[in-house]
């Protein structure tokens, strides 16, 4: 089945000028006293005009450490109004961004600076062989200007992937662009001029840069910026200033859902659109969210190869639990099988993208990207419903074969999360002789509830067909998250948790 929607992409500055940075200037024109940022952990605030300033001072600075156009910067920042000038100075001087997580081990960010090239980085960090900038809030270079003939490509996402070490996802202006225009055509807006975006997020991943920063500059809106998610403290953030839409993931509104909803729905007044992507979101969270503040939960699906908004149930009709909803304007989508065949209507398959927003393949030699016809198959397994809605079953690399049987982790994940007393659990594919592969659940649970290796087994084989049980129960303190709060299931793969 084929879902497209394929109007004119929107006009205007980009193809002139297609340097994201014109999107922090465009909106300093428009209004140059309006809040730009707001540091919720320092009580920083800059407007646009002060913004684009200190973004021209950091630019300025560059140029004068050697950074030339179309050299790799990279950047180890958390959230705050230094990741945000640091990541736009980078595009003006029309160098490419890498951005990485200050909390990343020193190993793989060595590994990083070294796959990338990076010439420069800017943190407070040193390490050797790359020369290291302290980042600044200077907002005295105004009116200054910096030539920045620079490439199109503007991004370097370091991704995980499935296998094997983080790759970086060569992602250019012009992709980045589309991407936020396509956003911006859809009806609610997912960010509007009036709004004040609480975006807790990590910038330096595409989702918090891309739906978060980048769509909040593009309309001149306000960011409330919070260095780390924490529910108490997001939520006085939404109440003190204002916050009027939130960019979150599930484990955000898991969180929020242990507060008392009334002080969760007084808290959230001001909210106007509460939206969720980067891992899948439980009809059941979405339901009590809507039950404790009267707001919907509008969830969407990408990935970073993708800018990285691919679909949203902003498109569709309704917002619709369980579904990540239709594509953006601009974007196909289709279902194919593990050759890249269509598959018939109605099947579940493999999802295949196409559209401007995408990436150009992987550092440094473009490899993996779309094919000659502009199709990017995702790796992520699904099927479209009746009214044409995308539903997720699975990442095809975490598809379990057992006897020849397909098993989707996230049907047995969805068993075990009925277990009073399991905070959280994963089910993962351990290679056996006779079987192809088996089933092993790594749980999480409350230290109380009692849980045996035998009682989940049981549950699960009251409710899953018998290859579909856990052949193995494993218990663990947690389990590895993405940046963004997605299960790691490869991590587990290799590591023994405790019994």
């Amino acid at each position: 089945m084929s879902a497209e929607t394929c109007p004119p992409l929107l006009g205007g500055g980009a193809e002139q000028d297609p340097n994201l940075a014109r999107l922090l200037r465009s909106a300093a024109e428009r209004g140059p006293q309006h809040p730009a940022v707001l540091d919720a952990g320092t009580g920083r605030e800059l407007t646009w005009s002060e913004l684009d300033a200190a973004v021209t001072g950091q630019a300025l600075r560059l140029r004068a450490a050697g950074v030339q156009p179309g050299d790799r910067v990279a950047m180890a920042l958390p959230n705050g109004v230094e990741f945000c000038v640091a990541l736009f100075a980078v595009l003006r001087a029309g160098a490419i961004a890498v951005p990485l997580s200050p909390a990343s081990p020193r190993l793989e960010t060595l590994r990083v600076l070294e796959d990338s090239g990076a010439r420069l980085l800017l943190g407070n960090e040193s390490f050797d062989g790359v020369a290291v900038l302290a980042p600044t809030v200077d907002t005295e270079a105004a009116g200054a200007e910096v030539e920045s003939p620079g490439g199109d490509l503007a991004v370097l996402c370091y991704t995980s992937g499935t296998s094997g070490p983080a790759r970086g996802a060569m992602l250019s202006h012009s992709a980045l662009l589309a991407n936020v225009r396509q956003c911006a055509r859809l009806r609610p807006m997912p960010v509007n001029a009036a709004d004040r975006v609480l975006l807790a997020l990590p910038m330096y991943h595409v989702y918090g840069l891309g739906p978060g920063l980048l769509q909040v500059a593009s309309v001149g809106a306000t960011a409330v910026l919070l260095p780390e998610f924490d529910p108490e403290e997001a939520l006085a953030a939404i109440a003190e200033f204002r916050v009027t839409a939130v960019v979150g993931v599930p484990p955000m509104y898991q969180a929020w859902l242990k507060v008392p909803a009334q002080r969760l729905r007084q808290s959230m007044s001001t909210v106007r659109l509460l939206t969720s992507g980067a891992a899948p979101l439980g009809v059941d969270v979405a339901t009590a969210v809507r039950s404790a503040t009267g707001l919907d939960i509008f969830e969407g699906y990408g990935l970073t190869e993708t800018g990285p908004v691919l679909t949203t149930t902003l498109a569709s009709a309704r917002a619709k639990p369980g579904s990540v909803g239709r594509p953006l304007p601009d974007v196909q989508l289709r279902l194919v099988d593990a050759d890249g065949s269509s598959i018939e209507e109605g099947d579940t398959g493999r999802v295949a993208a196409r559209g401007p927003n995408l990436f150009r393949g992987y550092w440094p030699d473009a490899v993996h990207g779309p094919d000659q016809d502009g199709w990017f198959r995702t790796g992520d397994v699904g099927y479209f419903d009746a009214d044409g809605d995308l539903h997720l079953v699975d990442r095809a690399t975490d598809l379990i074969v057992v006897h020849g049987f397909n098993v989707f982790p996230h049907e047995i994940e969805s068993v075990l999360a009925e277990l009073p007393g399991v905070r959280e659990a994963a089910a993962i594919g351990v290679p056996d002789e006779a079987q192809g592969e088996t089933i092993k659940a790594v749980v999480v649970a409350d230290p109380d509830a009692g849980l045996t290796a035998d009682g989940v087994r049981e549950h699960c084989a009251a409710r899953l067909a018998k290859f579909k049980v856990p052949a193995s129960v494993v218990f663990a303190a947690s389990l590895p998250h993405s940046p963004t709060g997605k299960v790691a299931r490869r991590p587990l793969r290799g590591s023994r948790p405790a019994e």
